[in-house]
Formats: C-alpha cells, sequence, structure tokens
C-alpha cells in the first residue's frame, strides 16, 4: 500500500501546466505528502506551511542542494540565522515603505510613461516582453545601482539564471547558460563597486560584505526583482482581462487595483514554491519528516486554502482578506522588496489600464500561466483601440 498515493501520482510537468486541481486534492488529502518525483516533502496547506517558513531552526535554506545557491553561491536567500541577517542587512534600506514611495515612484512613472508612449500608436503587443520585463530591469537595475549593464542584457541574464534554477529544482542538470550569466553579472557588480559609485547600493554592501557575497546577492535581488514584479504585472492583467466584470469595477474605481493585485498574487503567485531541509526529525501535520529531507512549500497551494479563503478559486478584487496570501513568503525569508514591487505594479497597471483604450486580450495568441517553480504567462499577447 503507498502511503502518500496523490503524491506519488504527482508530477512535475503536472505542476507546471495546472496545478490547481492536484494542489486542491493534496490539501484536502495529503497536506503534507510525499511526492517521488521531487524527492522531497510538499505542503499545500497555509496554517502548515507557515510552520515551516516560520521555524528556521527546524526547516533552513542553508543546504548544498539549494537550487539558487548552487547557481549563484551563498546569499541571503540560502543562509539562515546570523548569517542571512549579515548578507540581508546591507541591502534592506532602500526597500522600506517609506524609502521605496520616496526613493522609486518618481522614476517608475517616468518609465512606464516612457514604454506606454511607444506603445500607444501599435494597437496590438506582447507585453511581457516589451513592458513587463524592461520595467522590471529598469526598476532593480536601477535599485541596485549597476553601471553601464543595458536592459536587454540584464534580461539575459535573468532568464538564463532563472532557467538554471528551475532545472535543479525539477532534478535536472542546470542548463549551463546560467553560471555563465552569473559569471558576467558578477563581473559588472565587480565593476560598479570599483568604480565606488556614491549613490550605489552595490558599493554600500560592500563595505560590509565580500566581492562575492555582494554579487551573489545581488545577483538574487535582480533576479528575483525581475522575476516578482514581471510575473505580478502579467499575472494581474491576465486576471483583469479573463473577467471583464471585475475589470469594470477597477475601471470605475482605480482604488480596488490593491484588492486586484493581491488577488491576483494570491490566485497566481509568480513563485510557486519555496524549498526548506529539515534539520532534525520532526513531525508537520499528519507527516512524520526526517532530518535532511527536503520539504517544499507550496505558495500556490496554500494561497488557495478554502479554509483561509472561501470559494478560493474565485477571483475578487474585493476579497476583503486577499492581503493574507504568501506570495511573497513568510518569516524571516519574506521578499525584501515586496513594497516595490507592488508600486510598480500598481503604477504599470493604472498607465495600460487608462491610456490603451478596449484593452483585452489577442484571441489568435492564449496563454496560460506556466511553470513548477515561476508562474507566469510565457506571452502575453493583447489588443487595444
Amino acid at each position: 500500500m503507498i502511503e502518500f498515493p496523490l503524491g506519488a501520482a504527482t508530477t512535475p510537468a503536472g505542476l507546471a501546466r495546472d496545478p490547481h486541481p492536484r494542489l486542491a486534492e493534496l490539501r484536502a488529502h495529503e497536506p503534507v505528502s510525499w511526492l517521488p518525483e521531487l524527492n522531497g516533502w510538499l505542503v499545500t496547506r497555509r496554517d502548515l506551511a507557515l510552520d515551516v517558513m516560520r521555524d528556521a531552526e527546524t526547516f533552513t535554506v542553508d543546504d548544498p542542494r539549494f537550487s539558487t545557491a548552487q547557481v549563484v553561491g551563498p546569499s541571503m536567500l540560502s543562509l539562515d540565522g546570523a548569517e542571512h541577517t549579515r548578507h540581508r542587512e546591507p541591502f534592506a534600506a532602500p526597500f522600506r515603505p517609506r524609502e521605496v514611495r520616496e526613493g522609486f515612484a518618481e522614476f517608475i512613472e517616468t518609465e512606464t510613461d516612457r514604454l506606454v508612449t511607444a506603445l500607444e500608436p501599435q494597437g496590438a503587443a506582447e507585453l511581457r516582453r516589451v513592458f513587463a520585463g524592461p520595467l522590471a530591469v529598469a526598476v532593480v537595475t536601477r535599485a541596485l545601482g549597476v553601471a553601464g549593464v543595458g536592459t536587454d542584457t540584464v534580461l539575459a541574464w535573468y532568464d538564463a539564471i532563472v532557467r538554471a534554477v528551475s532545472d535543479l529544482t525539477a532534478g535536472h542538470t542546470a542548463d549551463p547558460a546560467g553560471p555563465r550569466a552569473y559569471a558576467q553579472l558578477r563581473s559588472a557588480v565587480e565593476a560598479t563597486v570599483a568604480e565606488g559609485a556614491g549613490t550605489s547600493l552595490l558599493a554600500a554592501a560592500a563595505d560590509r560584505l565580500t566581492l562575492p557575497e555582494v554579487a551573489s546577492n545581488a545577483a538574487v535581488l535582480m533576479f528575483g526583482g525581475i522575476e516578482t514584479t514581471e510575473a505580478m504585472i502579467t499575472n494581474a492583467l491576465l486576471h483583469l482581462l479573463r473577467h471583464p466584470d471585475q475589470l469594470t469595477l477597477v475601471r470605475a474605481d482605480f482604488a480596488l487595483l490593491d484588492g486586484a493585485i493581491e488577488e491576483s498574487l494570491r490566485l497566481e503567485p509568480g513563485a510557486a514554491v519555496v524549498d526548506r531541509y529539515a534539520t532534525r526529525d520532526t513531525a508537520l501535520g499528519p507527516a512524520t519528516i526526517r532530518e535532511g529531507d527536503l520539504v517544499t512549500v507550496s505558495l500556490a497551494g496554500a494561497n488557495r486554502d478554502p479554509a483561509v479563503f472561501p470559494d478560493p478559486d474565485r477571483f475578487d478584487v474585493r476579497r476583503e482578506n486577499a492581503r493574507l496570501q504568501l506570495a511573497f513568503a513568510h518569516g524571516p525569508h519574506y521578499c525584501l522588496a515586496a513594497h516595490l514591487a507592488r508600486l510598480e505594479t500598481r503604477i504599470a497597471l493604472r498607465h495600460l489600464l487608462d491610456r490603451l483604450p478596449a484593452l483585452r486580450l489577442d484571441p489568435d495568441h492564449p496563454s496560460a500561466p506556466h511553470g513548477l517553480v515561476f508562474r507566469k504567462p510565457p506571452t502575453l499577447h493583447v489588443r487595444w483601440g
């Protein structure tokens, strides 16, 4: 008899394509389930997901199997305790709520206006690559202060690093383009620090961290910042355009835009899973976890837990508790740039909805979110006018 039959029948390909029906089954019947194809546990219930992410002593990221660290080395994302704090603190100040508003709002407005102005006459576009990605790159490059690097280069690095991390998470060999891209990013970081630009966050961090440590954290912030924001914009726009009734509500009252963003994050978090490793034998819900076991938290599963979110598959921009979503994780590894990502997405969506009349999905190019680790539409073709 198989102890976890649903887990045994769950594949990475299925979770990448359309995870939500299977995640609902797992959450109801095997909320902590062993998945042989991932060689680890999958946690899908929200309360248990919180237990894992809050307890860094029992469920750590600091393990040689952690996929991101294999590509970019140790960073705030792959360390816990005092070392995590030492890596994170030099980068924290610009991403606090007040500093985000004062330091980035005007730049994001200007950059968004520039991108939308270029789009307006065209009548159609693929918004992930010509809008969401370039906006996210521009903002994260400004935030870090990387010198002399263009948007196309940063996007290429980001694509390669994300692909390598996804390969490793799925149990495959990493695409060698990932380490190559990281080596180029590291060179750019070292050049920026060498220039000693007074306003550069990287140069300031180099006063407290070694150059390799600055580079690894810059890589995490760069691809995390791009991935988070690109996914937030494309997923939220897809949700709104798929639900005309909800789009009508938002168009009538842009104050509902924040609710739409939180609800989109709940339904389709850009990062669908986070990995931890058990430091000791422990009980988690109905399961007995052994020291060294991989424990993967499904943020996508936790975000549709009906015990917290009634009618969890419905997109409702007025959902009162949507902000309880866990798309930015929880605990010591809560996303450092969550406030910046929210600000970017709010400004981006407001400009798109305000300036592109009759904005709608292109029926000739349908798309849907896809991905085991990082989930968003591969393309988002739209028309307007």
